[in-house]
């Protein structure tokens, strides 16, 4: 399975784990160097699975938002924790 912004893959894995209709790639399997860390805003912080966006940066062109991973998720989530996940302009499939 790929996730893809503009024809450019981000990442690519057949290691995917599906919940709540999004896709969870391990993080060695996408391109870490296409994202930045986006600031925390209230509503993250108050997310009980402690979550962290990133935006996906192509060719100067940030797509906020784009990306994240549940850095401390709680047990019913813990099978994602530290993969990722896409959504807005990222296609998944």
């Amino acid at each position: 399975m790929k996730a893809k912004l503009k024809d450019r893959v981000i990442a690519e894995s057949d290691d995917i784990i599906e919940e709540g209709g999004y896709h969870y790639f391990p993080s060695a399997a996408v391109r870490l160097e296409l994202l930045e860390k986006a600031a925390k805003t209230a509503s993250d912080r108050a997310c009980p699975h402690g979550v962290q966006f990133y935006d996906v940066v192509l060719d100067g062109k940030r797509h906020e938002r784009a990306a994240w991973v549940y850095e401390a998720p709680r047990p019913s989530m813990k099978h994602v924790a530290m993969r990722f996940g896409f959504w807005d302009d990222v296609e998944v499939g």
